[in-house]
């Protein structure tokens, strides 16, 4: 499950609004976009981002590695009234964006 950062930003708000607000008690909530994304759909969405091919290869999987793993959302929605709003390209597309302008990260 990948979620952009503007989403978990808007969570962590949406959570500070509930605890202003009065809720009492602790409750896990998960943040995310309660969708599974296979590492070839990244592969794919990165490459919508870039506008061209990417170089990889397909391998075995790890011992140990997950094969299906994303988070119940159910809670976010419930409790804080918050679901993620942006999909996987946006993500790429933003991330991509941020990269291109930043290559040397922040302390560039």
């Amino acid at each position: 499950d990948y979620v952009h950062v503007m989403d978990v930003a808007e969570a962590h708000v949406a959570a500070l609004d509930v605890l202003r607000d009065g809720l009492t008690g602790a409750r896990p909530v998960n943040i995310g976009t309660g969708v599974g994304t296979s590492v070839l759909e990244i592969v794919a969405a990165a490459e919508r981002a870039v506008g061209r091919p990417l170089p990889h290869e397909i391998v075995q999987r790890r011992a140990g590695d997950v094969a299906r793993v994303w988070a119940s959302t159910d809670a976010a929605a419930e409790v804080l009234g918050w679901r993620a709003t942006r999909d996987l390209d946006t993500m790429l597309a933003d991330h991509w964006n941020w990269q291109s302008r930043n290559p040397e990260g922040y302390g560039g």
